[in-house]
């Protein structure tokens, strides 16, 4: 059953879109009449024929457009039905013109006699039948109805004939038979004529009883019902295709002296000449970005990969750009030469936002290759074929666009844009290579993470120097050029998110490296006694130690290690305790808590008990957790007390005693309740 089910849910998924589709290309009809020009050419004929037809003409035009906002509001089975009537009526239209040439041809041959002594009366007779017949039970089974003789009005001309009737009076039954169906129809509407007022009234009554919060989720629920981007998508296709054919068809010397590229950019401008094919060419923009973005996840991760959807690669960046530019530029109002090569401009935009986007996809998955040491060697052609493709493809747009237009300033930007994408790939293929380098090594590269650091910074300061001339660029115009609300809102919305936050961002990064600089050449380093004392690996990293800085905690660190761990947290890895310069002399630092352990052959057999413990042990202080209300509890005594240690949920190994140790939660509330009997 679910396979059936499948089938009609798809089926009324189509139906959907298909049959909305009419009311607005009817919209975008009517937005292209000029009514001013056609009531001047009345004007010019007879002011008698104006007075007349003026306001007839524009309550027709205003009709129009009601009409076809209404259909296309309406839900589904009522459009089925009005389709299902206008059918009849076009199946009853066909019948009496079939009825109407049955009896002019009968006039014409001007025999009155029986149809069955002439031949050639009869072929016609029984075709007008025949055809009559099967309109009839066409309009019945559209109608739904059983009642045959309602829809065979046009039959009534072919029975006088064949009763022998006069010409005259067969004229006469024909005209009877057109206004007969003329009543049907008219009693069929005036039934139906306060169908439109009450679907109206009952959707008031729904809004009406919505609350305010809610009308966000009826224009959601309304914007999924009426699959408003796939409806203006096939809109605009349906357009876009009658524009080629038209074109094929008119002269194929226009297709071979301008080529093909430029015939489709004038085939894509001519369908962008109305707001409602702006709107689907922005959505068909939005689904060919999604498929690409797509394309590129399952090339480079293959089918998982396409399902992990992010909100930012899914097309809406460039389908809003390209409506936003088009607004600003005013694309309506230009003709279709200029509007040929401004939208030439703005898919080139569009385009290199696309690459940007394939960037942020292909960046991570190239980079995650390189650290996590991965040998499947068709992974890394993957990731580097897409990478090559990104550093290529924007030069070759660059040249081309600098080929077509003439290079002034706002182009520059686009182009400069458009190199920082290379720019981009380039640093992502020399930190790959770093990446790998240090995979054939034996030793790690102790200054990787600076200049991975410094490959990024080059890139996002050109970045963001792009993105300031674009905005200084953008007020000159505003203010010594044409200013308008929407340009004015563009530059506010660039200049926050591509030019403040990222110099905001930029600078945060940057005094947090210089403030863990400062810190890391600030804490003493560890002499060659005390590691081999302290003989054990970084905590962080989980590598031997040659060298190590101390904190003021006496925990002992990679310089490095703890150098990228407070990029994150101004903490110390082990304890959580901030980690503050020391003023200690250089290899001099605090005796580390954990030097001081005994061998195990020494250790006490009995542990020490809690007052022993209160009187001269070591106490810990807990800053997370469940106990982080000030309490201490003594932590000497490993054995005994480990099970305290972990219920912080920060540490894993026992601060006083380099041993690893796991417990469960219940283990833990058991320590808890064996301490508190014991301080009673």
């Amino acid at each position: 059953m679910r396979g059936p089910l499948r089938t009609m849910a798809r089926l009324e998924d189509v139906a959907n879109v298909a049959l909305r589709v009419p009311s607005i290309l009817v919209l975008d009809l009517l937005y292209k009449c000029d009514v001013e020009s056609f009531t001047e050419q009345l004007r010019a004929r007879n002011d008698d024929m104006l007075f007349k037809y003026k306001y007839v003409v524009w309550n027709v035009y205003y009709l129009g457009h009601l009409a076809s906002v209404v259909v296309l509001a309406l839900p589904l089975r009522h459009i089925v039905r009005l389709y299902l009537y206008v059918l009849t009526a076009l199946l009853l239209y066909v019948g009496h013109q079939i009825s109407r040439d049955y009896v002019r041809g009968e006039v014409h041959s001007g025999y009155e006699g029986a149809i069955y002594l002439d031949s050639m009366a009869f072929n016609r007779f029984v075709s007008a039948l025949t055809s009559q017949i099967i309109l009839s039970t066409l309009c019945a089974f559209l109608m739904k109805s059983r009642q045959v003789w309602l829809f065979s009005a046009h039959l009534l001309p072919l029975f006088a004939r064949l009763c022998a009737v006069s010409h005259g009076t067969l004229l006469m039954v024909s005209s009877f038979a057109t206004v007969l169906t003329g009543v049907e129809v008219a009693v069929f509407l005036l039934s139906n004529l306060f169908v439109p007022y009450q679907l109206a009234r009952a959707a008031y009554r729904e809004v009406q009883q919505l609350e305010l919060y809610r009308l966000l989720a009826l224009g959601i629920s309304l914007w999924n019902q009426l699959a408003v981007p796939t409806l203006f998508s096939v809109f605009w296709v349906v357009l876009f295709l009658v524009q080629l054919y038209s074109y094929a068809t008119a002269s194929n010397n226009f297709v071979s002296h301008q080529g093909v590229l430029f015939l489709f950019l004038t085939s894509v401008s001519e369908c962008c000449a109305t707001p409602y094919s702006l709107l689907g060419l922005t959505f068909v923009v939005s689904y060919l970005a999604l498929g690409l973005l797509n394309l590129c996840k399952f090339y480079l991760g293959g089918f998982a990969a396409v399902q992990n959807e992010n909100v930012m690669h899914r097309g809406v960046t460039e389908g809003v750009t390209l409506l936003l530019l088009a607004l600003q530029t005013g694309l309506l109002d230009m003709q279709v030469l200029q509007r040929t090569f401004l939208l030439s401009i703005i898919l080139f935009i569009v385009v290199t936002s696309t690459l940007q986007s394939m960037i942020e996809i292909t960046d991570p998955v190239i980079l995650a290759l390189g650290a996590s040491r991965s040998r499947c060697l068709w992974k890394h052609c993957r990731g580097l074929s897409m990478c090559l493709f990104l550093l290529a493809f924007p030069g070759f747009m660059a040249y081309k666009i600098c080929q077509f237009f003439h290079m002034d300033f706002w182009l520059l930007i686009l182009v400069s844009s458009c190199m920082l994408t290379s720019l981009q790939v380039t640093g992502t293929l020399l930190i790959y290579s770093l990446f790998m380098v240090e995979l054939v090594r034996q030793d790690p590269i102790e200054s990787l993470d600076e200049v991975i650091y410094c490959v990024n910074a080059v890139s996002r300061v050109l970045e963001f120097l792009v993105a300031l001339c674009v905005v200084a660029y953008g007020t000159w115009e505003s203010l010594f050029g044409e200013w308008s609300w929407m340009g004015a809102s563009v530059i506010i919305i660039h200049s926050y998110f591509n030019v403040w936050l990222r110099a905001q961002s930029g600078w945060r990064s940057f005094l947090l490296r210089r403030e863990a600089a400062k810190k890391i050449n600030s804490l003493p380093r560890a002499s060659d006694e005390q590691l081999r004392r302290h003989s054990d690996v970084c905590a962080i990293c989980f590598q031997e130690m040659s060298s190590a800085v101390v904190t003021h905690c006496g925990h002992f660190f990679h310089g490095n290690c703890l150098r990228k761990w407070l990029y994150v947290q101004e903490s110390c890895p082990m304890c959580h305790q901030p980690v503050k310069p020391s003023v200690s002399p250089q290899g001099g630092g605090p005796e580390p808590a954990g030097t001081g352990r005994r061998p195990v052959g020494e250790q006490s057999s009995r542990a020490p008990s809690v007052e022993s413990v209160e009187e001269g042990g070591e106490w810990l202080e807990l800053s997370k957790g469940p106990f982080a209300k000030r309490s201490s509890w003594p932590c000497c005594d490993y054995k005994r007390y480990q099970n305290l240690l972990v219920c912080c949920g920060v540490f894993k190994w026992c601060l006083f005693c380099p041993q690893a140790f796991t417990v469960t939660a219940s283990q833990c509330g058991a320590a808890l309740s064996e301490l508190r009997l014991e301080k009673m």
